[in-house]
C-alpha cells in the first residue's frame, strides 16, 4: 500500500511540475515593422538606400526606417512628421 501511496505522489509531483513549466513559458509579442517612428540611428534594420542595417538611418523619422512595434499600435504612434505608416514611405 505504501509502494502505491508513494507512486501516485510521485506522479502527482511531476504533473504539478511539468505543468507549471509550461505555464511560465514566456509569450512572445505579435510585433510589426512601424515605419518613420525611429531617431536617428536607432531604426531595426533596412533603413533604405545608403543604409545597411540596424542604426543606420540618418535623420529622425526617416520614412524609409523600421522599428520593431507591438502588432496593432504602428499607425498610432504620432511623431512631428505624422504617425508612423506599415509601409515605407518617401
Amino acid at each position: 500500500m505504501k509502494t502505491t501511496h508513494a507512486a501516485l505522489a510521485a506522479a502527482l509531483a511531476f504533473s504539478f511540475v511539468a505543468s507549471g513549466a509550461q505555464a511560465e513559458a514566456p509569450q512572445k509579442k505579435a510585433t510589426e515593422k512601424c515605419y518613420g517612428v525611429s531617431l536617428a540611428g536607432q531604426n531595426d534594420c533596412a533603413a533604405g538606400p545608403g543604409t545597411s542595417c540596424a542604426g543606420t538611418s540618418k535623420v529622425d523619422y526617416q520614412g524609409d526606417a523600421w522599428t520593431l512595434v507591438d502588432k496593432g499600435t504602428c499607425t498610432t504612434i504620432k511623431t512631428p512628421k505624422g504617425f508612423g505608416s506599415l509601409t515605407p514611405r518617401a
